[in-house]
């Protein structure tokens, strides 16, 4: 088995797409912030002390989504041309779903989680000061489309 990621001595490597036309190309990622029945509350009535929450999560998931390549030593630059998150207060605490767009050589799975996890970390920021034991879970990826190995969905 060969891995794309490595070369033949077996050191990391940037995988070259230079070749690769552009397409069409996005990624939805999702997860969860589990929180006390305290914090939905405070989530739900806009009451949280440093004001709000889901606001900062959204545009801090968004710049996330922009500045990949510079958390991940092995991601390429590319174009996030559209990039949307979505969150929504359940009884758990905060459902996270980010979908990024672009029309670029090489996919946005990682943008996606990417987005997911620094909106989830902006909101554990949030409310760390009223509760300390907020969790961030499930960070997945649920579906893909475009590129050469086409549409993906995560089964049910």
């Amino acid at each position: 088995m060969s891995f794309t990621h490595l070369d033949s001595a077996g050191r990391a490597r940037m995988v070259d797409v230079t070749e690769k036309a552009p397409t069409v190309r996005s990624a939805t990622a999702r997860g969860l912030v589990r929180c006390s029945a305290e914090i939905v509350r405070m989530l739900r009535d806009g009451a949280v002390p440093k004001g709000d929450v889901l606001a900062v999560a959204r545009i801090a998931g968004i710049a996330g989504a922009k500045r990949t390549a510079e958390l991940l030593p092995l991601a390429h630059v590319i174009g996030v041309h559209g990039a949307v998150v979505d969150l929504e207060v359940v009884d758990e605490g905060v459902e996270v779903a980010a979908t990024v767009r672009t029309a670029d050589r090489t996919g946005v799975e990682m943008e996606a989680l990417t987005a997911v996890s620094i909106a989830a970390l902006a909101i554990v920021d949030m409310v760390k000061g009223v509760d300390k034991s907020v969790t961030i879970e499930q960070i997945r990826l649920v579906a893909k489309t475009g590129g050469k190995s086409g549409d993906w969905h995560r089964p049910a």
